[in-house]
């Protein structure tokens, strides 16, 4: 059962002792165009910070992606997966445990963290490609992985709507390191519990000093995980220890509002509603 904040302060001498630190949404050059780091950066920072393990996340192919649509569908798979195993590599060398995501776009505005699957699913399934959110959840699901949308209520000038995807995913991440507006992660938050999935937080992170010169987040465990496939349990499971955050993102007293449209979409990834006042 997810702890709030102030049920971590509680329990804080219990994680002390058992809780385990994961990274659960980071960027790796060469695959995110938008990352300026390698996989390998990040290690020996998040190891000081304490961190128990990481998963990389770079954009997939409908993503802010850097690598060429145009490629044949095993090299491009072949390259995407090369920030993982630079950061792999290294943290087998100090220590540190690193699993492998990715995180799809749809429509140009909203993201989903896919974890459980790995290379060889995604060099057999060039269909991804051209997935509906139904089509990936279940596509992912049957194949025993899971899905969490990301930052869902992110708002900048490149996103034109706020897409709610409430029965295509198995958790929400309701805190995000690339807000600088509260009120987005308190949004999200409020919709994790309105749907009652598994909430996740993650730093979202580009650039590995940011590790040490912004602020980083994560999920707290209390077992640790030696395989991707644990954490894909934890989610279905509901099992998330705790959040790393600081209580005003989710506890945010300021105005929460969305500037743009909204759509609230089914299982079938039909629209059923376009007021999020009424939904929430």
């Amino acid at each position: 059962m997810l702890r709030t904040i102030e049920q971590l302060r509680l329990f804080s001498v219990y994680l002390i002792i058992v809780a385990y630190l994961y990274e659960t949404h980071l960027h790796t050059v060469p695959a995110s165009k938008c990352a300026v780091s390698t996989g390998a950066d990040y290690i020996a920072p998040y190891i000081d910070k304490g961190y128990s393990g990481i998963i990389v996340t770079d954009h997939f192919f409908n993503g802010n992606t850097a690598l060429s649509r145009k490629l044949p569908w095993n090299e491009w798979v072949n390259r995407f997966y090369s920030g993982y195993e630079n950061a792999k590599a290294e943290g087998e060398r100090r220590g540190l445990n690193v699993f492998f995501g990715w995180e799809e776009t749809f429509d140009a505005c909203d993201d989903y963290l896919v974890y459980g699957l790995d290379k060889d699913w995604l060099l057999a399934h060039p269909e991804s490609r051209n997935w509906t959110r139904g089509e990936q959840y279940r596509a992912v699901r049957s194949a025993g992985g899971c899905v969490v949308q990301a930052h869902p209520f992110r708002q900048r000038y490149y996103i034109p709507r706020v897409i709610l995807s409430t029965g295509c995913v198995d958790g929400v991440e309701a805190v995000n390191g690339g807000h600088e507006d509260a009120s987005h992660d308190a949004l999200a938050y409020r919709y994790a519990k309105k749907l009652g999935k598994t909430i996740t937080a993650g730093s979202d992170i580009h650039d590995a000093s940011l590790v040490y010169n912004g602020e980083i987040f994560g999920v707290y465990l209390n077992k640790k995980i030696n395989s991707i496939l644990d954490y894909v349990n934890i989610i279905l499971n509901n099992e998330i220890a705790g959040l790393k955050t600081d209580e005003e993102r989710i506890n945010f007293n300021g105005t929460e509002r969305v500037q743009i449209p909204v759509e609230i979409r089914d299982k079938d990834d039909r629209i059923t509603s376009k007021d999020l006042k009424e939904f929430l």
